[in-house]
């Protein structure tokens, strides 16, 4: 062996550089949690000159993220094309969770079918940490691990087309599902779902597995029509 194909080795051993995010990936991750949150509203104006000058970052890597955050459904443009929080109805909502959750049945089966273990042991390790998440957990965190677990299993499905067209469906749910997800008085329930869904998974169980990840997605859409709901009894109040 070469000494260059040992240091080569040896680098690529030691793992390679991880690349760095751009301005527009760093803006929209700040936004996205903003909007999560709830520290933008739904239908807020978002004024890309204060938006810059706020983040620091020019109008074209602003411009970027926005256009990002437009592709999750979490911004949107008015007549003037001016961006605002994306403020979808519930009757919208329920429609493309509708479709979202055969989407993730189908992946579910499949996934019974072409799932490696390793994928399969992946699912269960994110389903272990959201049962196992003390009280305090930040919502945000227990949401992210929550989408992981989903698209582990869709990932997991090997079936590219069923993956885009999930991937762009999610997007548009984002806002939806943390709603869905943050919602203590769902999550055990939530929490129960996903214990079916990983044993139908470690039982190569298709039709079960596809009956619990669609069960699931009707469950999240009571939770958000309920904190729906409730949000606007207290814009109210």
């Amino acid at each position: 062996m070469s000494k260059q194909a040992t240091w080569t080795d040896d680098l690529r051993a030691f793992g390679a550089i991880k690349p760095r995010r751009s301005l527009a990936e760093e803006a929209a991750d700040t936004l996205r949690e903003f909007i999560l949150l709830g520290k933008l509203a739904p239908g807020v104006p978002v004024p890309e000159r204060d938006l810059s000058e706020a983040l620091g970052i020019s109008r074209t890597p602003l411009k970027e993220a926005l256009r990002q955050l437009e592709g999750e459904g979490l911004i949107d443009y008015g007549p003037t094309r001016r961006p605002r929080v994306a403020d979808p109805s519930m009757d919208e909502i329920s429609e493309n969770l509708a479709v979202l959750g055969a989407l993730e049945a189908l992946a579910g089966e499949l996934a019974c079918k072409n799932a490696t273990d390793a994928e399969i042991a992946e699912a269960a390790r994110f389903e272990e940490m959201m049962r196992t998440a003390p009280a305090g957990t930040d919502p945000l965190d227990f949401f992210r691990w929550d989408m992981a677990f989903h698209q582990t299993i869709v990932r997991a499905a090997g079936n590219a087309p069923l993956s885009e067209t999930h991937h762009a469906y999610n997007s548009r749910l984002w806002r939806a599902r943390f709603i869905s997800s943050k919602m203590r008085t769902a999550r055990d329930a939530t929490l129960g779902q996903h214990e079916d869904i990983i044993a139908a998974l470690k039982a190569r169980d298709g039709a079960a597995c596809g009956q619990h990840m669609r069960r699931h997605l009707e469950v999240a859409i009571v939770n958000i029509a309920a904190a729906q709901a409730r949000l606007e009894r207290q814009n109210t109040t």
